[in-house]
């Protein structure tokens, strides 16, 4: 059985992630298949809208298939993983900015790569079961697939909070922080995709979501208190105002953030500063990829998976003790222009 399922059903170009036992999870092959796809209905007249899902009851995809990457760097080969972010950075772009409508369903754990795919659509679904999360920080990563762009449009300091500690949204967490925009119950999600495709209009989005009422957010209701305890520029001043606060929300951050790559939650932060509130998803991407196409050899990358993945240790030994010891060089280095090497979204498929 395939790992993805792609068809066209009446006016809709699907892609169904198939990966259920592996929690969607996405292989080099499936980002370059979704590409493909989206290249062919680019000008199919009969494709009038693209609609993305998943199998299976746990995931629509819980992130990026990353042990090969293990694999390859420990033996001193980065390019395979430059050339996996390189294009799947690409597919993600595509879906961005796709002339026609993309819809996406996602149900249960939507995380990293996940985000990547479901979260740059024009019209994103969540169901009550939605755990959306950009958890990278914690196997020594930054927020990539163009998370970076979201969390730096989310109000307030929601995006710095939620990029270092990898905290989970539920459903309306996921529309208050702008990573969807529709809530609707999943035992309709059957019948939206039989109109979707039967008409090509997104309309019967809204009219499936009227219906349901938005569920609550607790990130809304802790707002105020994000956005005073998040606000220093650096990490070593967002971990001093939570550790002098003590309050249940900066104790849990800090537990979080503490589980983390300092270097990668560092450089999380300057990346959504650098970006600022409204950036595109191109200009999101290149800043990414300067770190992740340096992570394999000059991060905790490795390191993080070994502990998370690999050897499920759970015991990272970071570059940097804490949090305190991340420089300012140590981040310039990481984000520093890569020459030659910059992101280049227009290359084609080699």
């Amino acid at each position: 059985m395939s790992d993805i399922d792609i068809r066209t059903e009446g006016r809709a170009g699907r892609i169904t992630l198939n990966r259920p036992k592996a929690l969607n999870a996405l292989t080099y092959d499936m980002c370059l298949e979704i590409e493909n796809a989206l290249d062919a209905w680019r000008s199919e007249d009969s494709v009038a809208l693209v609609l993305i899902d998943a199998a299976g009851d746990k995931a629509f995809c819980a992130g990026g298939d990353i042990a090969v990457m293990y694999e390859t760097g420990t033996k001193g080969d980065y390019a395979y993983g430059q050339k996996f972010w390189r294009d799947e950075y690409r597919m993600n772009a595509k879906i961005a900015e796709f002339p026609k409508p993309v819809v996406s369903l996602m149900h249960g754990f939507t995380m990293g790569g996940g985000v990547g795919v479901g979260c740059h659509a024009a019209y994103r679904i969540v169901g009550e079961s939605a755990q959306v999360a950009m958890p990278e920080c914690g196997i020594g990563l930054v927020p990539d697939v163009g998370g970076s762009a979201l969390l730096a449009r989310a109000s307030g300091r929601l995006g710095t909070y939620l990029g270092v500690t990898g905290a989970r949204m539920g459903p309306g967490d996921a529309l208050h922080a702008g990573f969807a925009d529709h809530f609707v119950p999943e035992d309709t999600w059957q019948a939206l995709a039989e109109d979707l495709v039967a008409t090509g209009d997104p309309a019967a989005i809204a009219r499936a979501a009227a219906p349901a009422p938005t569920p609550d957010s607790p990130l809304a209701a802790r707002q105020a208190r994000i956005d005073a305890l998040f606000a220093g520029a650096a990490l070593t001043e967002i971990a001093e105002a939570l550790d002098a606060d003590g309050s249940d929300l900066a104790t849990d951050a800090l537990k979080r953030m503490r589980r983390n790559s300092p270097l990668a939650m560092a450089c999380a932060i300057e990346m959504q500063r650098r970006l600022g509130p409204a950036p595109t998803i191109r200009a999101a991407l290149a800043l990414e990829y300067r770190f992740t196409h340096r992570a394999p050899e000059r991060s905790d990358f490795l390191e993080g998976i070994r502990a998370a993945i690999i050897d499920k240790d759970k015991s990272p030994r970071w570059r940097h003790a804490d949090m305190d010891a991340v420089s300012r060089e140590d981040v310039e280095a990481m984000l520093a222009p890569l020459g030659a090497d910059e992101l280049n979204l227009e290359e084609e498929l080699t």
